[in-house]
């Protein structure tokens, strides 16, 4: 009597996974990346406008304003895009920053060189800003910390009360410019502090998580 050939031998044979596919590397030369080295490109433009006339001709004044809204709205667009479409990449992460920081802090600092804005507040948030960079490194081997929503409204308010000090305003406007650029010191230093603690919270969850490996 003849039996079926048994499958429970060598012959048996393991299903093989499917080969993960490598995942397409995210090209540096991309629209977020565009976007963002735009803004960076702005910056001397800006500093340049905001300067001819010795800062008080109204059409170059209302130049510098522009300059520097474009500039602004591309630090909304180019994260935006850069989720929206998976083009995160290292360059990206470095450069967005450094923008960030460049376009406010030349704005900052020529607003203070023009006698428009005392030294006081540009200092301020230099200091904050330049504790938040150095936190990073601090911290970056154990990961990332996220953005807050403290943190963007601290960029947009910062954004607010600069563009009020650009734009040629009346003298009876003065009182807007000074309760926007207040709102935005006060921002800045509390999310500064928020974010001390979550760099030192983030370190040492990094360091119990490697002690115990």
């Amino acid at each position: 009597m003849s039996t079926a050939p048994s499958d429970a031998g060598g012959d048996a044979r393991e299903a093989q996974p499917a080969a993960v596919p490598e995942p397409t590397p995210v090209p540096t030369l991309n629209l977020a990346n565009l976007l963002t080295m735009s803004r960076l490109v702005l910056v001397p433009l800006f500093v340049i406008a905001l300067f001819t006339g010795d800062g008080t001709d109204t059409f170059w004044r209302a130049i510098a304003t522009a300059l520097f809204a474009i500039a602004s709205f591309t630090d909304q667009v180019d994260g935006w895009v850069a989720r929206k479409y998976g083009l995160i990449t290292d360059f990206g992460k470095i450069a967005d920053p450094i923008a960030d920081k460049a376009l406010i802090g030349a704005a900052l600092v020529g607003l203070s060189v023009l006698g428009e804005l005392g030294w006081w507040v540009t200092i301020v948030i230099a200091v904050r800003e330049v504790g938040v960079t150095l936190l990073r490194f601090w911290v970056i081997k154990h990961g990332v910390i996220p953005a807050s929503r403290g943190g963007k409204a601290k960029t947009l308010t910062q954004v607010a009360a600069i563009t009020a000090y650009l734009l040629p305003l009346p003298a009876s406007a003065e009182i807007v410019r000074w309760v926007l650029m207040g709102l935005a010191l006060v921002l800045t230093v509390v999310t500064g502090l928020d974010y001390v603690v979550r760099a030192v919270k983030l370190r040492a969850a990094g360091q119990r998580a490697g002690a115990g490996s």
